[in-house]
Protein backbone atom coordinates (compact mmCIF):
# COMPACT_ATOMS: atom_id res chain seq x y z
CA UNK A 1 0.00 0.00 0.00
CA UNK A 2 1.58 3.27 -0.92
CA UNK A 3 -0.45 6.26 0.23
CA UNK A 4 -0.14 9.89 -1.44
CA UNK A 5 -0.90 12.83 0.85
CA UNK A 6 -2.72 16.16 -0.93
CA UNK A 7 -2.44 18.74 2.63
CA UNK A 8 0.73 19.14 4.44
CA UNK A 9 -0.43 20.73 7.78
CA UNK A 10 -1.17 19.34 11.49
CA UNK A 11 -2.72 16.26 10.02
CA UNK A 12 -1.05 15.65 7.38
CA UNK A 13 2.19 16.19 8.92
CA UNK A 14 1.07 13.55 11.98
CA UNK A 15 -0.65 11.03 10.37
CA UNK A 16 1.90 10.64 7.55
CA UNK A 17 4.58 10.20 9.89
CA UNK A 18 2.90 7.94 12.10
CA UNK A 19 2.11 5.76 9.36
CA UNK A 20 6.04 5.88 8.07
CA UNK A 21 7.33 5.13 11.71
CA UNK A 22 4.75 1.85 11.48
CA UNK A 23 6.19 0.68 8.33
CA UNK A 24 3.66 2.01 5.47
CA UNK A 25 4.85 3.75 2.54
CA UNK A 26 4.28 7.04 2.25
CA UNK A 27 4.50 8.48 -1.60
CA UNK A 28 5.04 11.56 -0.76
CA UNK A 29 3.35 14.84 -0.65
CA UNK A 30 1.41 17.64 -2.58
CA UNK A 31 0.80 20.95 -1.44
CA UNK A 32 -0.49 24.47 -3.04
CA UNK A 33 2.47 25.27 -0.74
CA UNK A 34 5.22 23.58 -2.17
CA UNK A 35 7.24 24.41 0.98
CA UNK A 36 5.08 23.02 3.46
CA UNK A 37 4.83 19.17 0.93
CA UNK A 38 8.65 19.77 0.82
CA UNK A 39 8.74 20.17 4.55
CA UNK A 40 6.19 17.42 5.46
CA UNK A 41 8.30 14.56 3.18
CA UNK A 42 11.45 15.74 5.00
CA UNK A 43 9.41 14.73 8.15
CA UNK A 44 8.18 11.32 6.69
CA UNK A 45 11.46 10.43 4.52
CA UNK A 46 9.10 10.38 1.68
CA UNK A 47 8.77 12.10 -1.72
CA UNK A 48 7.94 15.94 -2.42
CA UNK A 49 5.71 16.14 -5.64
CA UNK A 50 4.97 19.59 -7.71
CA UNK A 51 2.89 17.55 -9.53
CA UNK A 52 -0.62 16.34 -8.58
CA UNK A 53 -1.09 13.45 -11.31
CA UNK A 54 2.08 11.58 -10.38
CA UNK A 55 1.57 11.48 -7.01
CA UNK A 56 -1.98 10.08 -7.91
CA UNK A 57 0.22 7.68 -10.07
CA UNK A 58 2.61 6.66 -7.49
CA UNK A 59 -0.09 5.77 -5.14
CA UNK A 60 -3.06 3.12 -4.43
CA UNK A 61 -4.21 5.86 -2.10
CA UNK A 62 -5.12 9.39 -1.61
CA UNK A 63 -5.26 10.88 1.78
CA UNK A 64 -6.80 13.97 1.48
CA UNK A 65 -5.71 15.85 4.83
CA UNK A 66 -6.89 19.79 4.47
CA UNK A 67 -9.72 21.54 6.24
CA UNK A 68 -12.72 20.64 5.76
CA UNK A 69 -14.41 23.19 3.91
CA UNK A 70 -11.43 22.40 1.00
CA UNK A 71 -12.20 18.50 0.87
CA UNK A 72 -14.55 18.56 -2.18
CA UNK A 73 -12.58 21.24 -3.80
CA UNK A 74 -9.34 19.20 -3.56
CA UNK A 75 -10.76 16.08 -4.52
CA UNK A 76 -12.59 17.58 -7.56
CA UNK A 77 -8.64 18.04 -8.60
CA UNK A 78 -7.84 14.97 -7.83
CA UNK A 79 -10.75 13.26 -9.91
CA UNK A 80 -9.31 15.13 -12.54
CA UNK A 81 -6.91 12.40 -13.08
CA UNK A 82 -7.06 8.38 -13.25
CA UNK A 83 -8.30 7.59 -10.01
CA UNK A 84 -10.35 3.97 -10.72
CA UNK A 85 -9.32 1.21 -8.37
CA UNK A 86 -7.79 4.01 -5.90
CA UNK A 87 -8.65 4.71 -2.36
CA UNK A 88 -9.36 8.33 -1.61
CA UNK A 89 -9.73 9.09 1.56
CA UNK A 90 -10.67 11.84 3.95
CA UNK A 91 -9.92 12.60 7.77
CA UNK A 92 -12.86 14.87 8.03
CA UNK A 93 -14.94 14.20 11.79
CA UNK A 94 -18.16 15.55 10.46
CA UNK A 95 -18.55 14.67 6.57
CA UNK A 96 -19.12 11.47 5.50
CA UNK A 97 -17.01 9.98 2.81
CA UNK A 98 -20.02 10.23 0.36
CA UNK A 99 -21.00 13.86 0.65
CA UNK A 100 -16.90 14.32 0.31
CA UNK A 101 -16.49 13.18 -2.84
CA UNK A 102 -19.34 13.27 -5.07
CA UNK A 103 -19.40 10.96 -8.17
CA UNK A 104 -16.32 8.96 -7.15
CA UNK A 105 -18.30 5.64 -7.52
CA UNK A 106 -18.62 6.64 -11.16
CA UNK A 107 -14.84 7.27 -11.47
CA UNK A 108 -14.38 3.67 -10.21
CA UNK A 109 -12.88 4.33 -7.08
CA UNK A 110 -13.36 3.87 -3.47
CA UNK A 111 -14.59 6.54 -0.53
CA UNK A 112 -13.26 5.98 3.24
CA UNK A 113 -12.92 8.83 6.01
CA UNK A 114 -10.42 8.07 8.59
CA UNK A 115 -11.23 10.30 11.65
CA UNK A 116 -8.21 10.55 14.61
CA UNK A 117 -10.32 11.33 17.73
CA UNK A 118 -6.96 13.41 19.42
CA UNK A 119 -6.58 16.87 19.11
CA UNK A 120 -3.87 17.86 16.76
CA UNK A 121 -1.84 20.81 17.90
CA UNK A 122 1.29 20.22 16.39
CA UNK A 123 2.06 19.03 13.52
CA UNK A 124 5.94 17.83 14.71
CA UNK A 125 4.82 16.45 18.09
CA UNK A 126 1.74 15.02 18.23
CA UNK A 127 2.05 11.62 15.55
CA UNK A 128 3.91 10.37 18.77
CA UNK A 129 0.70 10.41 20.98
CA UNK A 130 -1.31 9.21 18.19
CA UNK A 131 -0.73 5.50 18.76
CA UNK A 132 -2.91 6.06 21.61
CA UNK A 133 -6.38 6.93 19.94
CA UNK A 134 -8.87 5.59 18.06
CA UNK A 135 -9.13 6.07 14.56
CA UNK A 136 -12.72 6.23 13.36
CA UNK A 137 -13.59 4.52 9.92
CA UNK A 138 -16.65 5.55 7.50
CA UNK A 139 -16.96 4.62 3.98
CA UNK A 140 -17.20 2.24 1.50
CA UNK A 141 -17.18 -1.51 2.26
CA UNK A 142 -14.25 -2.36 -0.17
CA UNK A 143 -12.08 0.17 1.36
CA UNK A 144 -13.22 -0.08 5.03
CA UNK A 145 -12.36 -3.84 4.32
CA UNK A 146 -8.29 -2.78 3.55
CA UNK A 147 -7.86 0.11 6.16
CA UNK A 148 -9.38 -1.52 9.20
CA UNK A 149 -6.88 -4.55 8.93
CA UNK A 150 -4.43 -2.29 8.10
CA UNK A 151 -4.91 -0.43 10.88
CA UNK A 152 -5.26 -2.86 13.31
CA UNK A 153 -1.86 -4.37 12.29
CA UNK A 154 -0.44 -1.02 13.30
CA UNK A 155 -1.47 -1.67 16.63
CA UNK A 156 -3.96 0.82 16.45
CA UNK A 157 -7.38 1.11 18.42
CA UNK A 158 -10.24 1.02 15.23
CA UNK A 159 -13.92 2.02 15.80
CA UNK A 160 -15.94 1.32 12.49
CA UNK A 161 -19.02 3.94 12.25
CA UNK A 162 -21.73 4.28 10.00
CA UNK A 163 -22.59 7.30 7.58
CA UNK A 164 -25.86 7.90 9.62
CA UNK A 165 -23.92 8.39 12.83
CA UNK A 166 -20.70 10.58 11.47
CA UNK A 167 -22.74 13.89 12.22
CA UNK A 168 -23.98 12.53 16.37
CA UNK A 169 -20.61 11.32 16.39
CA UNK A 170 -18.86 14.16 15.52
CA UNK A 171 -21.08 16.25 18.30
CA UNK A 172 -19.84 13.35 20.66
CA UNK A 173 -16.10 14.85 20.31
CA UNK A 174 -16.86 18.10 20.57
CA UNK A 175 -19.00 18.02 23.81
CA UNK A 176 -16.03 15.71 25.12
CA UNK A 177 -13.20 18.44 23.82
CA UNK A 178 -14.20 21.95 22.64
CA UNK A 179 -17.67 22.34 24.85
CA UNK A 180 -14.53 21.35 27.69
CA UNK A 181 -12.54 24.47 26.70
CA UNK A 182 -15.39 27.24 27.13
CA UNK A 183 -16.76 25.63 30.12
CA UNK A 184 -12.65 25.55 31.82
CA UNK A 185 -12.83 29.43 30.31
CA UNK A 186 -16.21 30.29 32.16
CA UNK A 187 -14.65 29.00 35.46
CA UNK A 188 -11.37 30.77 34.78
CA UNK A 189 -13.41 34.03 34.60
CA UNK A 190 -15.38 33.57 37.58
CA UNK A 191 -12.33 33.38 39.60
CA UNK A 192 -10.87 36.12 37.94
CA UNK A 193 -13.56 37.89 39.74
CA UNK A 194 -12.44 36.57 43.15
CA UNK A 195 -8.51 37.97 42.00
CA UNK A 196 -7.06 35.30 40.48
CA UNK A 197 -5.40 36.31 37.45
CA UNK A 198 -5.92 34.24 34.38
CA UNK A 199 -2.40 32.61 34.58
CA UNK A 200 -3.03 31.71 38.34
CA UNK A 201 -6.56 30.87 37.94
CA UNK A 202 -5.68 27.58 34.54
CA UNK A 203 -3.19 26.51 37.27
CA UNK A 204 -5.73 26.39 39.98
CA UNK A 205 -7.58 24.50 37.99
CA UNK A 206 -5.35 22.12 36.35
CA UNK A 207 -5.07 19.77 39.44
CA UNK A 208 -8.65 20.02 39.90
CA UNK A 209 -9.37 18.76 36.08
CA UNK A 210 -6.89 16.78 36.14
CA UNK A 211 -8.05 14.18 39.12
CA UNK A 212 -11.62 14.33 37.87
CA UNK A 213 -10.73 13.11 34.39
CA UNK A 214 -8.57 10.64 35.75
CA UNK A 215 -11.49 9.00 37.91
CA UNK A 216 -14.11 9.80 34.78
CA UNK A 217 -11.67 7.50 32.61
CA UNK A 218 -11.06 4.96 34.98
CA UNK A 219 -14.12 4.21 36.62
CA UNK A 220 -16.92 6.21 34.60
CA UNK A 221 -18.45 9.37 34.57
CA UNK A 222 -21.30 8.42 37.06
CA UNK A 223 -19.05 7.05 39.56
CA UNK A 224 -16.64 10.04 39.44
CA UNK A 225 -19.20 12.56 40.26
CA UNK A 226 -18.65 14.66 42.73
CA UNK A 227 -20.02 18.24 44.23
CA UNK A 228 -23.41 19.33 45.36
CA UNK A 229 -25.54 18.49 42.95
CA UNK A 230 -24.10 14.64 43.48
CA UNK A 231 -24.68 15.56 47.47
CA UNK A 232 -28.40 16.99 47.11
CA UNK A 233 -27.02 20.13 48.54
CA UNK A 234 -30.28 22.16 47.39
CA UNK A 235 -28.26 25.03 49.78
CA UNK A 236 -25.49 25.34 47.94
CA UNK A 237 -26.78 25.04 44.29
CA UNK A 238 -28.97 28.21 45.34
CA UNK A 239 -25.85 30.22 46.31
CA UNK A 240 -24.50 29.52 42.92
CA UNK A 241 -27.16 30.34 41.00
CA UNK A 242 -26.98 33.64 43.14
CA UNK A 243 -24.08 34.35 41.53
CA UNK A 244 -24.69 34.28 38.03
CA UNK A 245 -26.28 37.38 36.92
CA UNK A 246 -26.51 36.37 32.86
CA UNK A 247 -29.83 34.34 31.89
CA UNK A 248 -27.54 32.07 29.90
CA UNK A 249 -25.40 31.24 32.62
CA UNK A 250 -28.42 30.81 34.58
CA UNK A 251 -29.71 28.65 32.19
CA UNK A 252 -26.77 27.18 31.02
CA UNK A 253 -26.10 25.97 34.77
CA UNK A 254 -29.60 24.76 35.36
CA UNK A 255 -29.43 22.78 31.92
CA UNK A 256 -26.00 21.03 32.93
CA UNK A 257 -27.48 20.35 36.82
CA UNK A 258 -30.48 18.46 35.74
CA UNK A 259 -27.44 16.40 33.78
CA UNK A 260 -26.05 15.88 36.95
CA UNK A 261 -29.16 15.18 38.73
CA UNK A 262 -29.94 12.26 36.40
CA UNK A 263 -26.26 11.11 37.32
CA UNK A 264 -26.76 11.29 40.45
CA UNK A 265 -29.65 9.40 40.52
CA UNK A 266 -28.15 6.48 38.98
CA UNK A 267 -25.20 6.88 41.44
CA UNK A 268 -27.52 6.95 44.51
CA UNK A 269 -30.79 5.72 43.83
CA UNK A 270 -31.80 5.35 47.42
CA UNK A 271 -31.89 9.26 47.80
CA UNK A 272 -34.43 12.06 46.64
CA UNK A 273 -33.20 14.49 44.47
CA UNK A 274 -36.91 16.34 44.12
CA UNK A 275 -36.69 19.65 45.13
CA UNK A 276 -33.00 20.31 43.87
CA UNK A 277 -34.21 18.79 40.63
CA UNK A 278 -37.40 21.10 40.62
CA UNK A 279 -35.06 24.13 41.75
CA UNK A 280 -32.81 23.69 38.52
CA UNK A 281 -36.28 23.01 35.99
CA UNK A 282 -37.81 26.27 37.46
CA UNK A 283 -34.22 27.84 36.32
CA UNK A 284 -34.37 26.36 32.55
CA UNK A 285 -37.75 27.37 32.10
CA UNK A 286 -37.38 31.13 34.12
CA UNK A 287 -34.21 31.58 31.30
CA UNK A 288 -35.42 30.08 28.44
Amino acid sequence: MNIGIVGAGKVGFSFGRLLAEKGVRISGYYSRNSDSAREAAEFTNSGHYTDLGKLIEDSDAIFITVPDNAITEVYRQVAEFEIQDKYICHCSGACTAEEAFPGIHAQGAYAISIHLLFPISSKYNCWRELAGAFFCVEGDAQAVEVFVPLLRGLGLQVQIISPESKAQYHLSCALASNFVCALVQRSAELLGGCGFSQTDALHALAPLMRSNLAHVIEHGAVSALTGPIERGDTQTVQKHLSCLTERDDRQLYALLGLEQVKMAQEKHPEQDYGTLAALLNREKEQNE
